[in-house]
């Protein structure tokens, strides 16, 4: 036997519930919400872990291990075809890209990445470089210059 040759028996789904249309309907005024509330309100959700005012049980249990999220380092980032639309004969770096807006946080540092394509020599000095963003800057005869990261 499979899934799909069971029969249906015909009564596969049902009619949506008509609420509020009167008493003798049986689900009309509250509409089976009850009285007063916040349950019996249009647009109640709960938040999740929520006991009712009870201390959350994922608040009672310990932290265990370590997590780098807080210690992480973020860096600005620039594809290769975002600095081939780049007019300059000096070096592109973080301050350059801030001043044309291309960056917006001056406090992160730069990582260059490889998506698009490069059509002119360019030095680039920035703190990271993927292997695909190096490749295709030294293949059309530009620089990379790779600085240290500022440490925090």
């Amino acid at each position: 036997m499979k899934l799909n040759k069971i029969p249906s028996g015909g009564k596969a789904t049902h009619r949506k519930k008509r609420l509020g249309r009167g008493e003798a309907n049986g689900l009309g005024k509250t509409c089976a919400r009850g009285c007063n509330g916040s349950k019996s309100r249009s647009g109640y959700s709960i938040a999740p872990g929520f006991e009712g005012g009870q201390m959350p049980l994922f608040r009672k249990l310990p932290q265990r291990g370590f997590n780098n999220y807080r210690f992480r380092t973020n860096y600005n980032i620039v594809n290769v075809g975002d600095l081939n639309a780049i007019e300059a004969d000096q070096v592109i770096d973080l301050e350059l890209l801030l001043k044309l807006n291309v960056v917006r946080n001056p406090d992160q540092g730069l990582k260059i990445l490889g998506d698009g394509e490069l059509t002119k020599a360019i030095k680039v000095k920035a703190e990271k470089f993927t292997k695909g963003a190096k490749e295709k800057i030294e293949a059309a005869g530009g620089e990379v210059i790779a600085i240290e990261a500022a440490a925090e």
